[in-house]
């Protein structure tokens, strides 16, 4: 079924009709779109529809594709503020183009996010595009708190988890409650949806952080080890600190303020690091109990266990994923 879903998403977006000009403004959105990222959030959103509507999810394709767009928007922007060079094996706007593009093109992505939700025809509508901008809301709200993050050494686990609940994890809850919502399901059903995806989106986020270091890279897709290079506040990171005694803490502080050590002499030390506080084990242990709570929550859902099961599945296949 994802892989059904997958397709018309795909031709969904590929049939987007921009306007011919000013091509310096919709150029740059069809190349995001273009980049054939994992579509996570709209598949989610048409599963839950179809949960409760599976004879026409094609109406809620409107939706599927404004939720996409919304979240290319946040990545052309995160990428602009952070500097990346490549996203998707390909430049990123504002290295394709200039900054200004960037800016411009993901301003408008946000616009027509909200043009394509309200072109869906179906179900709870109003209440779906207030659940949407109270999502993009919160969405810069963990934006801030990451870019405050960067300059403590204090940050507590509860403060990064509310950061990647907030950052990560809402959009893709509002992606599922929006299925349900259009759907027209039970609204008891529709929170426990919400719930469902919140506590995949953060088991995901923590998986993100977890291969990043323990990934293998020729299935990662990319050298691991990044984030601890630029001394990013991770689960791992931030309990490392927490955990450590001072002597081990000082030193981990000192690795990662350092910047004429070779990079894999970096790693390999912090990383030695983690493996002795068994970092490794307690974040491992932190995913599977996000991925027990998200089943919780799905299993609080007023349908027969085979209509829920592909839902499951899915949800599975980001748990077991390697990249």
């Amino acid at each position: 079924m994802p892989n059904q879903l997958l397709q018309n998403i795909e031709a969904e977006l590929a049939a987007i009709n921009f306007p011919n000009s000013p091509k310096g403004l919709y150029e740059p959105i069809r190349y995001v779109l273009e980049g054939r990222g994992k579509r996570l959030r709209p598949t989610l959103l048409l599963m839950t529809y179809g949960l409760y509507c599976p004879e026409n999810i094609k109406q809620a394709l409107p939706a599927a594709v404004g939720i996409e767009m919304y979240h290319n928007h946040t990545l052309l922007h995160d990428d602009l503020m952070d500097r990346s060079d490549m996203r998707h094996g390909r430049p990123t706007v504002h290295r394709q183009w200039n900054d200004n593009t960037a800016i411009l093109s993901g301003d408008t992505m946000l616009i027509m996010a909200f043009e394509h939700i309200m072109a869906c025809q179906t179900g709870r509508r109003e209440e779906a595009l207030r659940l949407f901008a109270r999502s993009a809301r919160e969405i810069c709200e963990g934006q801030q708190y990451d870019i405050n993050f960067e300059s403590r050494t204090d940050v507590t686990i509860d403060e990064y988890l509310e950061m990647i609940r907030l950052k990560t994890s809402v959009l893709l809850a509002c992606a599922a409650k929006t299925g349900a919502l259009l759907a027209n399901a039970p609204e008891d059903d529709a929170e426990a949806l919400y719930t469902f995806a919140e506590k995949i989106g953060l088991a995901f986020q923590l998986q993100d952080d977890y291969l990043d270091v323990y990934g293998d890279p020729t299935v990662f897709g990319k050298k691991t080890g990044g984030d601890i290079l630029c001394g990013k506040k991770t689960y791992l990171l931030i309990n490392a600190l927490n955990l450590a005694d001072n002597s081990t803490r000082e030193q981990l502080l000192s690795l990662l303020g350092t910047h004429d050590m070779p990079a894999s002499d970096k790693i390999k030390a912090v990383t030695d690091i983690y493996n002795n506080l068994g970092i490794n084990h307690l974040t491992r242990e932190a995913i599977e109990n996000f991925y027990y709570q998200a089943h919780s929550a799905l299993k609080r859902i007023k349908l027969c266990s085979n209509t829920i099961e592909p839902l499951w599945k899915y949800a599975e296949t980001l748990l077991d994923r390697k990249k």
